[in-house]
């Protein structure tokens, strides 16, 4: 019996995180190196409204990619969960309701209760003992 729940349970948890952060991906070639948790990563970004597609913020407008720690909170949640298992020159387009965004706060140009729609590629990747 507890070997069937865990098939049950394991089943059923892509389609858990599948609801909450919508990915589209784009692969640029196979790899052996991909993101997770703890890696400091390098991402260009376009954030757009879902709501009408007002863009709010674009890494490419200045020229340089965010950096940050995969899993450490220093991104919303969707960024946290969304970016693991990437390659470098991967693509993929998240999409990001609010609770895994900025909830029901506006933030700048964001407002509240916002789904956000991010295109992202990972420009870099570094951790631990796999660095590249």
């Amino acid at each position: 019996m507890r070997l069937c729940t865990l098939g049950l349970l394991a089943l059923f948890s892509p389609l858990a995180l599948s609801a909450v952060v919508e990915t589209e991906h784009v692969l640029q070639k196979e790899c052996t190196r991909k993101t997770q948790r703890g890696d400091s990563i390098s991402v260009h970004y376009r954030g757009t409204l879902l709501s009408d597609g007002t863009e709010f913020d674009a890494s490419y407008n200045r020229g340089q990619p965010l950096s940050f720690t995969v899993g450490k909170g220093q991104v919303i949640k969707g960024w946290d969960e969304g970016l693991l298992d990437m390659c470098i020159g991967d693509k993929r387009k998240l999409t990001i309701p609010p609770e895994f965004g900025y909830g029901e706060r506006a933030m700048g140009p964001i407002p509240a209760g916002s789904t956000l729609v991010f295109e992202t590629e990972l420009v870099g990747i570094e951790g631990g003992k796999d660095e590249l």
